[in-house]
């Protein structure tokens, strides 16, 4: 099991929180190489660790929690983009009179996120994912946001006949 492999595990079975953190770091960065058209090994390099720092936590805690958090986003940034294809259809099919370069950039990237985690993250529950994916969708995308992604992947959970427990 490789470094990353190793953190990303380890981020998985933290709080909450700390994957919380890690899918938000997925999504901006996501953004940020959708925009600036980045190739992923730059968006980690240059993604400021410190900006996820709480100013009422241990420091040295904090950063290790924030490297975790990072080392999980790694995974999710490049599942997502190695599986993008496949991904991108699996939306496509669920995503009724939407085709994907029309949805907003922040919409599609909270699904592509969502979508790797449903098909390549067994240990996490669908129903952490798809929560954890319409929070991001409000927190980051326009007032419908959250009942657009809410939408698609319930139509999609539906499809991979996931136990949205499991």
């Amino acid at each position: 099991m490789t470094r990353t492999e190793v953190a990303a595990a380890e981020v998985r079975r933290a709080p909450a929180g700390k994957r919380r953190q890690a899918r938000e770091m997925a999504l901006q960065m996501l953004y940020q190489r959708e925009i600036g058209r980045l190739e992923p090994q730059q968006l980690v390099r240059e993604f400021d660790l410190h900006s996820f720092r709480s100013e009422t936590a241990d420091a040295g805690a904090t950063l290790h929690a924030s490297r975790l958090a990072l080392a999980y986003a790694r995974t999710l940034l490049e599942g997502s983009l190695v599986n993008q294809e496949s991904i991108d259809a699996l939306i496509d099919a669920q995503a009724e009179n939407w085709r994907l370069e029309r949805m907003p950039v922040v919409d599609r990237n909270v699904l592509r996120l969502a979508v790797y985690e449903l098909c390549h993250q067994p240990d996490v529950p669908a129903v952490v994912v798809i929560d954890e994916a319409i929070e991001l969708a409000k927190k980051f995308g326009s007032d419908q946001s959250g009942r657009f992604v809410n939408g698609i992947l319930d139509a999609l959970l539906a499809t991979l006949g996931r136990d949205p427990n499991r």
